[in-house]
């Protein structure tokens, strides 16, 4: 999983939220700036969306089963790791924050998550109770205090069909940030 050439390389994280499906646009829309985009996500993020969806949009396998047989003799959270330019997490649940705060590897993203030197980009979704639950905003600021860069919701309409802060942030917004930090690699 080496890179083979010059271009940018973004692993996208998705997590179980049901923003999930926006992933496709940013990959598309990564893929339109020249960033070649690799997906890993949660077993639960693939109750909202397959991975052959994202698989098929992104050229490569979606990763998703760190004990799945690859045929290969790499440990894949390491490999994706180190061909990351930048990680981002989007759609990030307050779960996925929680544990990447604390160091938490229990899953394929969040073992990519702590073995990554890139930047690592968050752009959270959920309920706006629970965005602003003062445990999910200590856990923000403990992620920011230690270099990650958040690409804040925005006031929209939510899955529980209220309105409020936590809805993903425009697909646009999210690219812009995840190109300009490129940029500077």
């Amino acid at each position: 999983m080496v890179k083979k050439d010059n271009t940018k390389q973004v692993v996208l994280a998705v997590t179980a939220s049901i923003a999930a499906y926006k992933a496709c646009e940013i990959i598309r829309s990564l893929q339109k700036k020249q960033v070649d985009v690799t997906v890993v996500m949660t077993a639960s993020a693939e109750k909202f969306i397959s991975s052959l969806t994202l698989a098929s949009l992104s050229g490569t396998r979606a990763y998703k089963d760190m004990f799945e047989d690859s045929g290969s003799w790499e440990m894949e959270h390491i490999s994706l790791a180190q061909k990351a330019d930048l990680f981002l997490v989007a759609p990030a649940t307050a779960n996925m924050i929680g544990k990447m705060a604390h160091g938490l590897a229990d899953d394929l993203v969040s073992c990519v998550a702590l073995t990554t030197k890139a930047p690592i980009v968050i752009a959270p979704a959920m309920n706006t109770a629970m965005y602003q639950n003062k445990i999910v905003q200590e856990n923000i600021a403990k992620l920011k205090s230690k270099g990650a860069k958040f690409i804040d919701p925005v006031k929209g309409k939510l899955a529980c069909g209220t309105t409020g802060e936590g809805h993903l942030a425009e697909v646009e917004t999210i690219v812009k940030k995840v190109c300009a930090l490129l940029k500077n690699r």
